[in-house]
């Protein structure tokens, strides 16, 4: 069951706004300096920091204490240093449904990330060299909190070559793997029509022929549609 969101985080809230801030965020990394450097990042562009984490404990201690809009956590924690981030992130999308989750990794982890991408809105998966440009990484934090999701293009490439044997994603054309590609990165029609240099009539026909072909239903929401094309390459 959801937690509900007590008054004095509604009134925390109301503040936020006043002050300009772009959103409340726990930092979950054991490399102190990955930690801190992504505080920073976050400070600079007008975040607010209200926890760092060195565990997976420790990061729902701080996300139940603070109740943030968004956990930026790293996949591999202690004590082990495999998926503790991870089994952390599925307790916090468990207890709170509208915070936000970022997934960190140095390496392209698609087995043990895919279930959580595939399963539900307002979460990520990065590389941690993505978060070097600083512009993309806000942006990107911006997306998941609206409600969208997103998806490291290394992923994406990652999930398309380890399907490419099996029919029907086979089927598709170099085009349409490009669209399916910027469509698993989150971006809209319009997004993908400016990628591309095509109209957005032209996007809007690519996506149906990949529905189609995926056997999956057409949707006109766009972060829903990232899910949708996950669940179906995780069951393949």
């Amino acid at each position: 069951m959801t937690t509900p969101v007590p008054r004095t985080r509604l009134v925390d809230e109301r503040h936020e706004h006043a002050a300009g801030i772009r959103g409340r965020v726990v930092v979950a990394d054991d490399d102190v300096l990955v930690r801190e450097g992504v505080t920073s990042l976050l400070q600079r562009s007008g975040f607010e920091v209200v926890g760092q984490a060195g565990d997976g404990a420790r990061l729902l201690d701080l996300v139940r204490e603070h109740l943030p809009d968004l956990a930026v956590i790293d996949i591999r924690m202690p004590p082990t240093h495999r998926t503790e981030g991870l089994a952390a992130a599925h307790q916090i999308r468990k207890e709170f449904s509208s915070i936000g989750i970022v997934l960190l990794s140095a390496h392209v982890e698609v087995k043990d990330a895919i279930e959580l991408l595939a399963s539900c809105d307002r979460v990520g998966y990065l590389l941690k060299s993505r978060v070097t440009d600083l512009n993309e990484f806000v942006d990107t934090l911006e997306r998941i909190m609206n409600g969208g999701s997103v998806v490291d293009p290394s992923l994406v490439k990652e999930l398309l070559a380890a399907q490419r044997r099996h029919d029907p994603l086979a089927a598709l054309s170099d085009r349409e793997r490009e669209v399916l590609t910027l469509m698993a990165e989150g971006r809209s029609n319009a997004g993908i029509a400016r990628a591309l240099w095509v109209t957005e009539t032209t996007v809007q026909k690519h996506v149906q022929h990949i529905l189609t072909k995926l056997q999956l239903p057409a949707s006109s929401d766009g972060h829903r549609r990232v899910l949708a094309v996950l669940a179906w390459l995780k069951a393949r």
